[in-house]
């Protein structure tokens, strides 16, 4: 994996702080959100909105306009970085990308965001996200890994899935297994429209065995996030010019929908 420059954009360190308590830390997810997981429709636009935010809180914090944002569709790797437009998402800047298919295909979007200094938690987060949209029923290439430094292989199709499956990945670092790895799990609480009965419920987490594998039943319907993480081998300087640790995130995204009525 190729490091990072030592030294850090002003711009990157305008996220805004949110305080936590000591006990249960919240949980920060890169965030790539399509409108739409499927495209049926020919003609039909479809919004993907990025950010970086507690997706079950509903708390955003001011996205720095990523170091690179594409689409990978078979072996075709497309920047769509300067198609970006800045918008508000969660009350704070974000981003978004509209997009109108008119071929067939599984389209994935990565996102690597600027590092975010996280002074609450003395280090710097930096998350590869990653959601897939079919297009007019092609789902072919759904198990290859991007080769991101952090990634995690869905084992469960990332589309088309119903609330109460169970998604199964494969944390990979460097491309290799990743065993004992913590994963992240959260719920993008759209419109606040659930409770958590404690801290403790809004993040679950879980540990990836000895081949880096994990799996998690998704209760409610919509999106599901799944954030592996990760230490880097590298540190960056603080906005004080001290070396600091670096937490790599692998992220995806999950649709969980229902079965409709006739």
């Amino acid at each position: 994996m190729k490091p990072y420059s030592c030294t850090v954009s002003a711009a990157a360190f305008c996220f805004c702080t949110v305080l936590v308590s000591p006990a249960v830390t919240d949980a920060h997810f890169g965030m790539v959100i399509p409108a739409n997981p499927i495209v049926m429709d020919q003609g039909a636009p479809v919004d993907v909105s990025l950010s970086f935010s507690h997706p079950f809180e509903g708390t955003g914090m001011n996205l720095v306009k990523p170091n690179q944002f594409y689409l990978v569709q078979g072996d075709e790797k497309t920047s769509l970085l300067d198609n970006l437009e800045t918008t508000e998402i969660m009350g704070h800047t974000g981003y978004r990308y509209r997009f109108t298919p008119d071929r067939p295909g599984l389209y994935q979007f990565v996102m690597e965001p600027e590092p975010y200094w996280e002074p609450t938690e003395d280090s710097f987060i930096i998350h590869y996200t990653k959601t897939a949209v079919g297009v007019f029923g092609w789902d072919e290439g759904w198990t290859v890994p991007l080769g991101l430094p952090v990634e995690i292989k869905p084992l469960l199709r990332p589309l088309g899935n119903y609330r109460g499956n169970s998604f199964t990945g494969q944390v990979l670092v460097d491309g290799k297994p990743a065993p004992d790895t913590e994963v992240e799990v959260e719920y993008y609480n759209q419109q606040s429209r659930y409770q958590a009965p404690s801290d403790y419920h809004v993040t679950q987490v879980i540990l990836t065995d000895a081949d880096g594998m994990f799996s998690f039943t998704c209760p409610l319907s919509g999106w599901w996030g799944f954030a592996a993480l990760h230490t880097a081998d590298y540190k960056l300087k603080d906005p004080e010019g001290n070396d600091k640790g670096v937490e790599l995130g692998g992220v995806i995204w999950v649709h969980m929908g229902e079965y409709l009525d006739k």
